[in-house]
């Protein structure tokens, strides 16, 4: 079965092939999508079964594969990799399977060792060229990250469809490894297997990462033209890139499934299934297929940006609703009130439900956290409007921030919006941070938000989700708050909010919810 982000789909399973060729057409986007690129495939099936899941459906369709991170920091192709062997090779060239430098921490400071390229790719992207003071030049997207003096960088200080950011400025000098950068990189550096690499193996594993005037940033212009850029995944979520640490992709490693996270660079890279709809039609033969509810949301948003472009969810939506196929809905995005026509004819004819996300209203937070998704505001008022049109629609305030967005009034204020837009039903999740993401949030979180890292470490230290007594306490408060706000609360794992269906012998299920991995 397709591997899904609910946490019943987690255990090991056969799967079988999910498309008829791998990839079939790379499409760049342009105009509103430029920065983006999208996958077409065709998929062998597009309704996929969950077993075992206590949320009220067996099976799924997600149109749309995403990637948070899969194009957004990205290289110029001829930039040189250091590899575990000490030799380097152009990024280009770099493939899954072969070892390289990264770094992990080492109490205050990092040192480097050997890591597994799991997944590398290309992109076409506005490039830019960042020069230090020794004369070394970097060509990546304004997107690009690199680890500073000061905690890692954006190259520009905002992106496609975000605000302010983190961004390199004159002020700041990028970490590396001086004496690989030295005697190896110089320009290119030696070739894997050349006199320039040998004896190199006991030389950089555990090497120190530093900084120094060499690396200052000198100068950061736009190159003013779109080039081929390219990047990998390692499995410490860096790599040393012409001398200088530099972010990866947070891509799962194969491709064969996309675990999100909550990154808002989640639209940059799209696999779209081109046939969801001609599959679909087919699939829901009554001959084949018992009418089963569908959920939709599981794994990628169904009306993220990509579906401006495609129309796909719309696509899947009619056919259901022609077939009185009942579905729900699980959403971010305020694209869904395009269709609230389609889908209040489809709620006249079965049983639809809908979900939209909201975590908090807190401007700061929003804007520090989830700066790419619509704002709250528009988000509640797509509640009452998809109510008003007898669309059900539920919330879940997720996810909820500790520390950040877990106040009793910034609850009380998402709540009460929630229950006063006719929220059918409210429910909660507590932020998780599973591998990689954990990595991309906490340094992100010590730049907004140094002052909390501390205490987010030692949460989440050991586990993706935190303590269960917080889980726990958090679902109580939300809990009384939608009741004394007028509401109806709902648990976890309730299948009636999920869906708008009760079962008839609900499952039951100590495994934490799952937020919504999007933007």
């Amino acid at each position: 079965m397709t591997e899904l982000r609910w946490p019943q789909a987690d255990r090991p399973q056969a799967q079988g092939a999910l498309f008829d060729e791998p990839v079939f057409e790379h499409e760049p986007g342009r105009g509103e999508f430029r920065g983006m690129e999208f996958l077409h495939v065709r998929a062998q099936r597009i309704i996929n079964e969950v077993p075992g899941a206590p949320f009220g459906f067996r099976y799924t369709i997600n149109a749309y594969r995403g990637c948070s991170h899969a194009c957004t920091y990205c290289l110029a192709g001829d930039t040189p990799i250091l590899l575990a062997d000490g030799g380097t090779r152009p990024l280009a060239e770099v493939r899954p399977g072969d070892e390289v430098c990264g770094t992990v921490r080492d109490g205050a400071r990092r040192r480097c060792v050997s890591t597994t390229v799991t997944d590398h790719w290309s992109t076409l992207k506005p490039a830019y060229r960042v020069t230090l003071a020794d004369d070394t030049q970097l060509v990546a997207s304004g997107d690009h990250r690199f680890l500073t003096d000061r905690g890692w960088k954006h190259v520009t200080r905002t992106g496609l469809g975000s605000g302010p950011r983190p961004h390199l400025t004159r002020h700041h000098s990028l970490l590396g490894i001086d004496d690989v950068h030295d005697r190896r990189l110089g320009t290119m550096g030696g070739e894997p297997g050349s006199d320039t690499a040998s004896g190199a193996a006991s030389a950089v594993p555990d090497r120190p990462i530093s900084g120094g005037a060499r690396r200052r940033v000198v100068g950061i212009e736009a190159i003013g033209a779109d080039l081929p850029l390219f990047d990998i995944t390692t499995g410490t979520g860096d790599f040393i890139a012409n001398g200088v640490v530099s972010h990866n992709c947070f891509a799962r490693p194969t491709h064969t499934y996309l675990d999100l996270d909550a990154d808002r660079d989640f639209e940059r890279r799209i696999v779209v299934k081109v046939n969801a709809v001609s599959r679909l039609r087919h699939e829901l033969d009554p001959r084949r297929w018992e009418g089963d509810l569908i959920a939709m949301g599981t794994n990628t948003d169904p009306y993220q940006r990509a579906e401006g472009k495609y129309r796909l969810t719309r696509g899947i939506v009619e056919a259901l609703a022609e077939r009185a196929n009942p579905f729900s809905i699980l959403t971010k995005s305020t694209l869904v009130l395009r269709d609230v026509d389609l889908l209040a004819e489809a709620a006249r004819r079965t049983d639809v439900r809908v979900n939209l996300s909201i975590g908090t209203l807190d401007e700061a937070v929003w804007r520090t956290t989830e700066p790419g998704t619509p704002h709250p505001a528009q988000r509640v008022r797509a509640v009452e409007q998809l109510n008003a049109a007898g669309v059900a629609t539920g919330v879940l305030v997720a996810p909820v921030l500790p520390d950040l967005s877990d106040g009793p009034e910034q609850l009380e204020a998402v709540v009460r919006a929630c229950v006063d837009a006719g929220a059918r039903s409210i429910s909660s999740v507590l932020l998780h941070l599973r591998p990689g993401v954990k990595e991309v949030f906490l340094d992100r979180l010590a730049e907004s938000h140094p002052q909390l890292l501390a205490s987010y470490r030692r949460r989440y230290r050991d586990r993706a989700y935190a303590p269960k007594a917080e889980q726990q306490a958090l679902e109580t408060r939300v809990r009384e708050l939608v009741r004394r706000c007028g509401g109806l609360p709902a648990g976890r794992t309730d299948p009636r909010h999920h869906t708008g269906r009760d079962l008839e012998a609900p499952a039951t299920s100590d495994a934490p919810a799952d937020q919504l991995r999007l933007l």
